[in-house]
């Protein structure tokens, strides 16, 4: 087994890297990876970069490249459900969806991209059981839900735009990265799991001090369940 882990930004990823032994980093399409352990387990740390290309060559790279068996996103995002989830919970995919992705004037539905008969990238279910597992014993604080999540290349901050992702996909939260790293996971057949927890509350007054102030809070934490969760596969 060796598992790629991957965030968006350096707060998501910066608590892994300094618990890595034997670490060392290559650089590769313009990219670092930095290669290790994570207690017993080999694994491999990159800041991708924010949005689903970066996200996507990052997890191929994992793939093709480093021989990654296993893919974890971790890292922030939006709650689409106030009243379920709260700044500081947890989202463990069931799968993901590109919210971004329409071609319906073409005929396909919401989502689906072409050559696809499905608009959602199912996780592994042994990751989400895993990732569930680790939140109840690192952070039995913490409030959890297993669901979907949803993707594009957007910052989702108005309401509008929250309502038509919940209407449409029915969603948990939202984020930038993580169905992008499913499809290409399932392109190489990499189980995946995508592991967020909520900094923010989109379509809600003062959003964005919300996540100013909750970004690292909420990216360590998930970072260190991640951790617990490695130590347990």
């Amino acid at each position: 087994m060796k598992i790629g882990i991957i965030g968006a930004m350096d707060v998501e990823v910066e608590h892994l890297k300094a618990e890595l032994s034997d670490a060392s980093t290559q650089h590769v399409a313009g990219t670092d990876y930095c290669s290790g352990r994570l207690g017993e387990k080999d694994v491999v740390v990159v800041k991708c970069g924010v949005g689903k290309v970066n996200a996507g060559i990052c997890a191929q790279v994992l793939a093709d490249h480093f021989g990654c068996t296993h893919l974890i996103n971790t890292g922030i995002a939006g709650s689409l459900d106030s009243e379920r989830l709260d700044i500081g919970d947890l989202v463990v995919s069931t799968d993901c969806v590109q919210h971004d992705f329409e071609v319906e004037e073409l005929g396909y539905e919401p989502g689906l991209i072409p050559g696809r008969e499905r608009v959602e990238f199912v996780a592994d279910e042994a990751l989400r059981n895993a990732a569930l597992a680790a939140a109840a014993e690192a952070a039995p604080e913490v409030h959890v839900l297993a669901g979907r999540v949803a993707s594009g290349d957007q910052f989702v901050c108005y309401e509008q735009t929250r309502r038509r992702i919940v209407d449409t996909f029915g969603a948990l939260c939202c984020e930038m990265e993580g169905a992008a790293i499913a499809q290409a996971a399932e392109a190489n057949g990499v189980p995946f799991v995508v592991v967020r927890a909520i900094s923010d509350k989109p379509g809600t007054e003062g959003q964005a001090m919300d996540y100013a102030t909750f970004e690292r809070a909420s990216a360590e934490r998930c970072a260190r369940i991640v951790e617990h969760m490695v130590a347990g596969l």
